[in-house]
């Protein structure tokens, strides 16, 4: 089995990849950048456009301007919701790449084409690293053991055994109750799969008695909060499995067997072991 090697009398279960649908978050990015080629080409033909100065410079600028407008509100915009700031420098470094195209290709005469189809093959470019960083994800639930594997340029890997988990949190998104598909984060008894949320407040007063009076409290007052929820990476979770209620039974049967304690554990495979003989020697008294 490509990427997995078994332990002694490891048996895999379950192979599982995330579900197409489960990247979605990352599929937005470019689905953005689609969008916004498609108002650019609309834009630049349109009237709007035509009232434009018939000076190369000003159209050059008012493109690049535009272009790049949308592109740092859409970085930002993704950035803060998905706490990754990467987001905005990719889509900065793809501007870059563009107008670096644009002065050396010598495409001035093109340039309300350029920009649009540019923005268009980039986006599709994106729609298949996505995709191939989707399929390099590989879920392995064996009898012993959860292996989690993940990522492009750098593979990262997490095993974790079932007597090391403390808790699982499951949760399902709009289009994973419609598909059957959702997250499982393990956690483990050092807290291992939780992240932090943070929120903060702060104001201040200012106040007037009168004309010439003034009576003024300026502060500077704020409070933290701080709390933990199952968050983990997609390669260090079950992100995306599918059929999600199914992996759900089948983690829950898994974690219960690993809370019995070995000796505990010992004794049931003795106890099987029992009634497995004493079945087949009345089998063998009700042949005779």
């Amino acid at each position: 089995m490509t990427g997995f090697h078994a332990l002694e009398n490891e048996k895999v279960e379950r192979k599982l990849t995330p579900h197409p649908l489960s990247f979605m978050h990352l599929h937005a990015l470019w689905i953005f950048l689609t969008a916004w080629a498609a108002f650019l080409a609309w834009f630049f033909h349109s009237s709007y456009w035509q009232k434009m100065p018939d000076m190369d410079v000003l159209q050059i600028g008012g493109a690049a301007s535009l272009w790049l407008a949308g592109l740092v509100l859409g970085g930002v915009v993704a950035s803060l919701l998905m706490i990754r700031w990467r987001i905005f420098f990719i889509y900065m470094a793809i501007f870059a790449a563009g107008m670096l195209l644009f002065w050396i290709g010598g495409v001035m005469d093109y340039l309300t084409t350029f920009i649009p189809l540019y923005t268009l093959i980039i986006s599709f470019i994106g729609f298949f690293v996505v995709e191939i960083y989707r399929r390099s994800h590989r879920y392995f639930i064996t009898n012993l053991r959860i292996v989690m594997k993940g990522g492009l340029i750098l593979r990262r890997e997490r095993t974790l055994r079932y007597d090391r988990i403390a808790d699982v949190d499951y949760s399902q998104g709009i289009l994973g109750r419609l598909f059957d598909y959702g997250n499982v984060v393990p956690i483990t008894q050092s807290g291992f799969g939780l992240g932090n949320d943070t929120a903060f407040a702060a104001g201040g007063v200012a106040m007037e008695t009168g004309k010439k009076k003034r009576f003024g409290i300026f502060g500077f007052a704020g409070g933290g909060k701080e709390v933990q929820t199952p968050r983990a990476r997609s390669y260090y979770e079950l992100h995306g499995v599918h059929p999600f209620h199914e992996i759900k039974v089948i983690m829950e049967e898994k974690v219960q067997e690993g809370s019995i304690a070995p000796y505990e554990r010992e004794q049931v495979r003795l106890q099987k072991e029992m009634l497995d003989l004493l079945k087949g020697e009345k089998e063998e008294k009700e042949e005779d």
